[in-house]
């Protein structure tokens, strides 16, 4: 099954955070959490997919604990009172290091995938339709909470309001430039519509969002480095692309494409060597003129995770990095639908692509 029509992430959410699940969810509903254990701070954390935001009633509570050598708790919670708890003792998560937490939602059970690999079946114990929070509290840090749901009508790329709790804020357009039409808003980011793109594959499929082009697939558990992969139906304005990794320790530099046949439409390149972030064009084999100028420091750092979010519209690219906005990028190629090529390189390990 194709799927279509998914609720936009929230991306790096600040924990405890609490957010709404769109719809509910559904049969083959899938949702990715993803983030870093934190290394100093607890010895747990909690996934909750509840009814409302008050915690009495938890269909699902996924508790990794780091104590008495790790263990995971799984249980549901009903009008304020626990169930029997069911333990794993077995501890897939570490201390200080990255996570790809996927929730698969069945009619029988919850699949829970750590890094790409099958960690644990829950069996519904209330109906699974009653869930419509998602709640994350204890020692971790998020990079983003994504959702792909197989139910929802293909709809048209249009703006939404973002449900970001740390949102993005892209700043207004300097004058002198052409104005975009009124039907863009850029108070408010977000497509509807996006591809989704997991190092887990589900044997119910990936969504897309033109119909006519086939679900994009990878393998488990990592991206290959370097990563190129195309971006079905090319750029348009209100197109997102979004990219979570990690920095590797001893990282120099990395880089992000986005190609137009043999040119290189959008090139980003940070620069850890130079303390910058490098962007540009190449046309023909040709570099145009480099842009570097931040306004702030160096988003980027060895040894940690990061999330970035590549926003097309009509004239330039918006990028925001953590939920940041840091820089814009006005189109030198401007045949965006042309712009239909992804390339990922360099010294980051690649945990997510959306695109």
């Amino acid at each position: 099954m194709a799927f279509s029509g998914s609720q936009a992430p929230y991306l790096s959410p600040a924990v405890p955070f609490s957010g709404t699940i769109q719809g509910g969810l559904q049969d083959g509903f899938q949702i990715t959490v993803n983030g870093a254990v934190l290394s100093s701070s607890g010895t747990r954390f909690a996934v909750d997919f509840q009814t409302g935001f008050s915690g009495n009633d938890i269909a699902f509570h996924f508790n990794p604990r780091f104590e008495d050598g790790g263990y995971v708790v799984c249980n549901t919670r009903q009008k304020g009172r626990w169930g029997p708890e069911e333990r794993k003792m077995h501890m897939p998560f570490q201390k200080g290091m990255p996570f790809d937490l996927c929730f698969l939602v069945q009619s029988s059970d919850f699949k829970v995938m750590v890094n790409g690999s099958l960690f644990v079946q829950y069996f519904h114990r209330v109906p699974f339709h009653r869930v419509d929070t998602i709640s994350v509290n204890g020692s971790v840090q998020l990079s983003y909470i994504s959702f792909q749901n197989p139910r929802t009508v293909p709809v048209q790329p249009a703006f939404s309001t973002v449900p970001f709790s740390q949102p993005v804020c892209f700043p207004p357009r300097p004058r002198g430039r052409r104005q975009k039409p009124p039907s863009v808003r850029p108070a408010n980011p977000a497509p509807i519509t996006q591809t989704v793109i997991h190092t887990v594959q589900s044997a119910s499929g990936q969504m897309f969002s033109t119909p006519a082009i086939p679900p994009m697939m990878y393998p488990h558990p990592a991206y290959p480095m370097p990563f190129i992969t195309t971006i079905p139906g090319g750029l348009y304005p209100s197109k997102s692309i979004i990219l979570s990794g990690t920095v590797l320790p001893s990282a120099q530099r990395f880089h992000i494409n986005l190609c137009s046949g043999s040119h290189i439409a959008f090139h980003m390149n940070p620069r850890f060597d130079e303390n910058a972030v490098v962007r540009n064009t190449q046309i023909n084999n040709s570099w145009g003129s480099e842009e570097r100028s931040l306004p702030r420091k160096m988003p980027f750092v060895r040894g940690q995770s990061f999330s970035v979010w590549i926003l097309c519209e009509a004239h330039c690219l918006k990028v925001a990095v953590d939920g940041q906005h840091v820089f814009e990028y006005y189109h030198r190629l401007r045949n965006l639908p042309t712009i239909n090529k992804l390339e990922v390189g360099g010294d980051i390990q690649l945990t997510h692509v959306q695109t």
